[in-house]
């Protein structure tokens, strides 16, 4: 504890001395400092906001919209990476050897090339193939594809549907309620249950209840295909589609490696073991190799999610507007590029952090308990 608390100190105390240094240099040579610039107007516009921004707002608001957007990214581009990559590291044990060899070429693919050339790939693709917004690909007569982005229905804003979002919400809880319930009761009894089914009728049946009980809402903003433009509905900008896709393929192919590893360090015996007590390919991945190579993938996994994290800082090259570039606009409105750099750090290290913080408690919780 003594040379735990001496080594704090000495962090604490060299921190110190750099901001003091930093602080007195940048006094000499008449640069301002501080964070007082954060209350000013920002007096730019940014062209992609989760919240509603004015340009009359502050650069703490600005800011604030920068880190949401890079949030945006980061949270759905974990949840499409562990969708595809888990999909693609279990389909490289397939018995179909197309399906392995198109696993495999994936994998080669998209792993081999750095992830701005595909950033820069992707957004070429947008700008380049996709037809302009008044011949937009249109699908099921309500989806829209074009240079312009990607639209699609969305509900009306309104207090009915904040019912249904809470019904699906309650069922959501109920449905991992149930599904522990009945893993529990296949660890006392060996009996299976429903963990598929049962969970997503409750989902759906809670959802139909807040649809009841908020009156029956059925008003819904359908994007309409105008004479220049695709005008309606919810859209996502080219540079968002871009960042996400680019994103979500590149570590999609380092999960699938990082899952195929997990599953083969998985002894052969497990798998014959469960052949021999009458288990099929299918039952035998999800109930004896996958529980055995969690404890493999997850913390390579960690890494990864927290590479896709950082790796959202090279929106800035496609002009998607994350936290460094409305950072670096702030910088080259206010010159506070001291100031602005550390709280670019502060948001890195904070959402690192937090992902690390769940994933290790997900990890201890999925842990093989021994006797």
């Amino acid at each position: 504890m003594l040379f735990q608390l001496l080594a704090l100190a000495l962090v604490v105390i060299a921190i110190g001395f750099l901001s003091h240094n930093t602080q007195v240099n940048m006094a000499a040579r008449g640069i301002p400092s501080g964070f007082d610039f954060l209350g000013a107007p920002a007096g730019f516009d940014i062209g992609e906001t989760v919240i509603p921004y004015d340009p009359s707002q502050s650069y703490a608001v600005a800011i604030g919209v920068g880190v949401l957007n890079t949030l945006k990214v980061a949270v759905l581009g974990i949840v499409f990476t562990t969708l595809i990559g888990v999909a693609i590291g279990v389909g490289r044990f397939s018995r179909n050897g197309l399906v392995r060899g198109l696993c495999y070429g994936y994998v080669e693919l998209f792993r081999n090339i750095p992830v701005l050339l595909q950033l820069l790939m992707w957004y070429l693709f947008m700008l380049e193939v996709l037809p302009p917004s008044n011949e937009a690909w249109n699908a099921f007569d309500g989806f829209f594809l074009s240079k312009s982005g990607f639209s699609m229905p969305w509900p009306s804003a309104g207090v009915g549907w904040g019912w249904v979002l809470l019904g699906a919400v309650v069922g959501l809880v109920a449905a991992g309620a149930w599904r522990r319930h009945m893993l529990s009761r296949f660890e006392r009894t060996g009996q299976e249950g429903d963990r598929l089914w049962a969970p997503l009728a409750l989902v759906l049946v809670l959802a139909v209840v807040g649809w009841l009980l908020g009156g029956m809402p059925s008003q819904w903003d359908l994007p309409e295909q105008m004479a220049f433009m695709v005008d309606g509905g919810a859209s996502a900008t080219p540079e968002f589609l871009t960042v996400l896709i680019g994103l979500v393929t590149y570590t999609a192919a380092f999960v699938a490696e990082v899952v195929r590893g997990g599953i083969q360090s998985v002894s052969r015996g497990q798998t014959e073991a469960a052949s021999a007590l009458g288990l099929n390919p299918k039952h035998t991945m999800r109930l004896v190799v996958l529980p055995q190579a969690l404890r493999v993938i997850i913390p390579p996994l960690t890494n990864q999610y927290l590479n896709l994290t950082k790796n959202s800082s090279l929106a800035v090259a496609v002009g998607y507007p994350d936290v460094v570039s409305v950072a670096n606009t702030t910088i080259n409105q206010s010159g506070r590029a001291v100031e602005c750099i550390a709280i670019i750090m502060l948001v890195y290290l904070t959402t690192s952090l937090s992902t690390s913080v769940f994933m290790n408690w997900y990890n201890a919780r999925s842990a093989i308990q021994e006797r």
